[in-house]
C-alpha cells in the first residue's frame, strides 16, 4: 500500500488503498505515512474491516466502507434440481437421502475446515449428511488425513479446484464456512445468492455478509460444540432450512449486488477527484 501510494504521490495523483483482510493493523509510523500521507481513502470492504483500520489509529475521514458483491443472476442455475444437480451430487458422495454440506474455499488453516470434521466426527454414526471440500491448498493434504483418522474417509470428499461453482451450489444443501478469520466472506455470499443456507464462523466481515438465524447460522469461532450444536439443528429441522436459504438472495440483492458497489466506488472517485470532470487531481497531503 505504501510503495503504490508513493509512486501516486509522485506523479502527482490521488491514491486510494483497499483493505480486504481482518488482520490487525499496527499503529505506527508506517500506518500514519501509508493512510494519511500517501493515500488520500482507505475502502474497507466490510463494516468490520472497517472497525480494524480505525483501531489501527487510521482517522475516520480517511475510511470509506464499500462491500464486496456478487451477481445473483449469474448464481442462479436454471433446472437446479435436474440431471446436473443430480450427477454433482453423486460425484460428491451424497445420495438423495443425505444433505450435501459443501465449503468452497482455498484449503487453509484459517478456513477452519478441521473444526468442522471435528464436529462431524461426533456424528459419524449419523448417516443423513456427507460434505465436500472443493479447493486446494496447503491444508488440503493434512485434512484429507484427519478426515481417514476420524473415520470419515467415506462421507468427505475432495474434488479440487472446481469452475463450476454455481452448479455446486445448486446441488448443495448447506453452506460451511467455519473461518477462524474472514475479510468478508463473498463465498457466503455466493452461496446465499444461490439460495443456500450458510453455517460459519462469526469472524471479521463474514458476520457483516451472514444475518444470523436470517440468512445462516453463526457460532462462536473454533467453538467445536456450537458448530456441532447449529449442524444439529440444520439437520434436524427442513423448515428452518428453507427459511434461511430463501432470506440469502433477498439480503444480498439489498446489501452486496453489483450495482450497489459500483454506485458507491463512482461516488468515491467523484469525491476524490473534486467532482469536476476534466480537472487536473491533487492528492491529499
Amino acid at each position: 500500500n505504501w510503495l503504490g501510494g508513493w509512486a501516486a504521490r509522485r506523479a502527482g495523483i490521488p491514491a486510494i488503498t483497499t483493505r480486504r483482510m481482518d488482520r490487525p493493523v499496527k499503529p505506527g509510523w508506517l500506518t500514519r505515512l501509508t493512510y494519511e500521507r500517501l493515500t488520500c481513502r482507505a475502502v474497507a470492504i466490510a463494516p468490520a474491516v472497517a472497525e480494524i483500520l480505525r483501531r489501527g489509529g487510521v482517522p475516520e475521514d480517511r475510511i470509506v466502507t464499500i462491500c464486496s458483491s456478487v451477481d445473483v443472476e449469474a448464481l442462479r442455475v436454471p433446472g437446479a434440481a435436474g440431471p446436473t444437480r443430480e450427477r454433482l451430487r453423486a460425484e460428491l458422495g451424497a445420495r438423495d437421502d443425505q444433505l450435501l454440506l459443501l465449503g468452497l474455499a482455498r484449503l487453509t488453516r484459517r478456513k477452519g475446515f478441521d473444526l468442522l470434521l471435528q464436529a462431524l466426527a461426533a456424528r459419524r454414526d449419523d448417516p443423513r449428511w456427507a460434505l465436500a471440500l472443493a479447493g486446494e491448498g496447503e491444508a488440503r493434504h493434512e485434512l484429507q488425513r484427519q478426515a481417514a483418522s476420524l473415520g470419515l474417509a467415506e462421507r468427505v470428499r475432495f474434488p479440487g479446484r472446481r469452475d463450476d461453482v454455481p452448479e455446486l451450489l445448486a446441488a448443495a444443501d448447506v453452506f460451511v464456512m467455519p473461518s477462524r478469520a474472514e475479510g468478508l466472506g463473498v463465498a457466503a455470499l455466493e452461496a446465499m445468492a444461490a439460495g443456500r443456507p450458510v453455517l460459519g464462523a462469526r469472524v471479521g466481515g463474514l458476520a457483516d455478509a451472514v444475518a444470523h438465524d436470517e440468512t445462516g447460522l453463526l457460532v462462536p469461532p473454533e467453538d467445536v460444540p456450537a458448530l456441532g450444536a447449529a449442524l444439529d439443528m440444520l439437520l434436524n429441522d427442513s423448515a428452518l432450512r428453507e427459511r434461511l436459504g430463501a432470506a440469502g438472495p433477498v439480503r444480498v440483492e439489498a446489501g452486496f449486488s453489483a450495482r450497489g458497489m459500483v454506485d458507491a466506488y463512482l461516488a468515491l472517485y467523484h469525491d476524490v477527484l473534486g467532482d469536476a470532470p476534466g480537472s487536473a487531481p491533487s492528492p491529499r497531503a
